[in-house]
């Protein structure tokens, strides 16, 4: 202890009764060094000056680029610890202020603990974070940044690789010329000039791999629910619905995320309406495949060749069928894998990190700050409307239709300064973007996620009169210059318009169009415009019950006695689509649409 401190004693008189402590955490430590003796007890105060470094420490825990090295290392004490076991790793966290890894290092529950509150941020090197306990870290108040753009044009070039590579049979050639065959006639190609190219998922990378395809000469068509229309239109590519994409392409791109909208979306049905010979390209996520449905497409010649980055378990077994057929070719996970891309998520993460420890937000921050439990408590339930009346409202958006100007309305007795909307807000656009996203959205990214994607997001207050005691009335959203799947959520003025409050705790869909509704938004939801008759209710519940769909609460809105009539059904289970097509083809039903929530 002598030769980490250095020690000043002042001695005082004090009484016989006394004591000894010692604590180290800050620069300057007073201790009491007492014993009970018949002479008279003295006091000892002992000023500890702690040599302490200012400079955060970073542990980085996976291969990090130089760059990132070096921007790290010129704001903070920098410990490059890698293949450290789990345990190691625990071990290490209570001395480190921030994290970085690759997919390699699990992040767990217990590392945030072992970390003892000093873990401030987690950087993940790359886009995804399921290797990084979100719940846990912020529970233990840690930011956690991922490094989602620098990847962008070193994923897009990889699938335009694939997709050259697949036309003309370079693999399967270059493997049958190294084992001694010369077989010209049995790799004869395709061209790519005129043929039509389907970008499914018009993001970063889509839309790169577009501009790419274009160069190639090819015809290039997308499909997005949520790309701006007007963004496609400036590289030449148009936006369709998902059916016309895979039926119309001769090559299929895939660059969508894996959420559970779209995992195993192509599979034997999606297959069968597709163009015989057609060729599919996935640098994306390997679940968005159904993969034995696709053996079977390549078995039967639907799909005449498929170029694969990504699969579902990764690395795939040996004995794979789908990466042993002769019409695949296949790489290992290589989108991010360039020089230039590795450096570039190295400083995009490196920089990210230096901003968390510095206190600002990070752009790329994937999980929400803590709140305070009196924000909480208050908001808690409106936090659920408003996710689930964004959720609601970008399902009504027809396919083909991009999604770019949304209005918020909440109604409240209280003035301005008195309600905070930015939680709701944030909620709302989670509730938007996340179904067909990968992003996490939440207080510190909501906004950037939402100018990212051309979304502009309007709020209005409407104030009531009445006590100030509850926070909200009712939220209102609507979505402007779209189509709706569901044409009686329409407002009068053209827009698609839902509307929902809380009542005894609970979120309740309230209004959908013009329509006045009461339903509970649990589970999911089916809505269905009828002619407003007796006994439909008993016939719409006699289909559900044969087919054991459970009904939670259902509500019937109408404009007037035997007119048109909304009935809002909350099931509990996903009803089938021949329980849906039954309930269609009742004879006072108009339309009908089913919305996960």
């Amino acid at each position: 202890m002598a030769t980490a401190y250095s020690w000043n004693f002042m001695v005082t008189p004090t009484k016989p009764s006394l004591s000894w402590k010692l604590s180290i955490p800050s620069p300057f430590t007073a201790v009491n060094v007492t014993r009970r003796q018949n002479r008279t007890a003295r006091r000892f105060v002992v000023f500890a000056t702690v040599f302490h470094d200012p400079k955060p420490t970073v542990l980085v825990a996976e291969r990090l680029g130089e760059a990132g090295l070096a921007l790290l290392k010129s704001f903070a004490n920098v410990d490059c610890s890698y293949n450290l076991n789990h345990e190691e790793l625990c071990t290490k966290i209570s001395l480190c202020d921030a994290l970085i890894v690759r997919s390699g290092t699990k992040v767990t529950r217990e590392v945030f603990e072992r970390s003892g509150g000093r873990l401030k941020v987690v950087g993940r090197a790359g886009v995804g974070i399921d290797n990084v306990d979100l719940s846990a870290a912020t529970e233990h108040g840690c930011l956690v940044v991922n490094a989602p753009t620098a990847n962008t044009i070193a994923a897009a070039e990889h699938g335009i690789a694939l997709l050259t590579a697949m036309a003309r049979n370079i693999a399967q050639a270059d493997a049958s010329i190294k084992s001694g065959k010369w077989q010209r006639s049995k790799y004869v190609g395709v061209s790519l000039v005129g043929k039509t190219l389907a970008v499914m998922g018009f993001g970063k990378v889509g839309s790169e791999v577009a501009r790419r395809a274009k160069g190639l000469g090819m015809h290039v068509i997308a499909h997005d629910p949520y790309a701006p229309a007007d963004r496609a239109r400036a590289i030449g590519v148009e936006l369709v619905t998902f059916e016309e994409a895979i039926s119309t392409a001769d090559f299929i791109s895939l660059h969508m995320p894996l959420t559970p909208a779209t995992s195993k979306m192509f599979n034997d049905e999606s297959f069968s309406q597709m163009k015989k010979g057609v060729r599919i390209v996935n640098v994306a996520r390997g679940g968005v495949i159904d993969e034995e449905a696709l053996v079977r497409a390549l078995d039967s010649g639907t799909v005449a060749q498929a170029a694969l980055d990504v699969f579902t378990e990764e690395p795939p077994p040996k004995d794979s069928k789908l990466v042993l057929h002769e019409n695949v070719t296949v790489t290992p996970h290589l989108g991010a894998s360039t020089t230039e891309a590795q450096e570039g998520v190295a400083i995009e993460v490196a920089e990210a990190i230096v901003g968390a420890l510095k206190g600002q937000l990070a752009a790329t921050a994937v999980n929400a700050p803590m709140l305070s439990a009196e924000i909480l408590s208050e908001l808690a339930p409106f936090v659920t409307l408003s996710e689930k009346l964004g959720r609601l409202a970008v399902q009504l958006v027809a396919g083909g239709s991009g999604v770019q100007s949304v209005k918020v309305t909440y109604a409240s007795a209280r003035g301005p300064d008195d309600l905070d909307t930015r939680l709701l807000r944030a909620m709302i656009t989670k509730g938007l973007i996340e179904p067909i996203s990968s992003v996490f959205i939440n207080l510190v990214n909501a906004d950037f996620c939402a100018k990212q994607r051309g979304l502009r997001i309007t709020e209005e207050r409407i104030l009531l009169d009445g006590s100030p005691e509850n926070p909200i009335e009712f939220i209102q959203v609507q979505i402007a210059n779209v189509e709706s799947r569901f044409s009686t959520a329409m407002s009068d003025s053209g827009e698609i318009k839902v509307e929902g409050r809380v009542k005894d705790g609970n979120a309740h869909l309230t209004k959908v169009g013009s329509f006045a509704v009461d339903v509970s938004m649990e589970g999911s939801l089916i809505l269905c415009r009828q002619v407003d008759q007796p006994g439909m209710v008993g016939s719409v519940g006699s289909i559900l019950g044969e087919e054991n769909v459970n009904v939670n609460f259902m509500s019937v809105g109408r404009i007037a006695p035997r007119k048109q009539a909304v009935m809002t059904i909350g099931v509990d289970e996903e009803p089938s689509k021949e329980a849906l097509k039954r309930i269609r083809d009742l004879p006072a039903v108009e339309e009908i649409v089913f919305l996960k929530l």
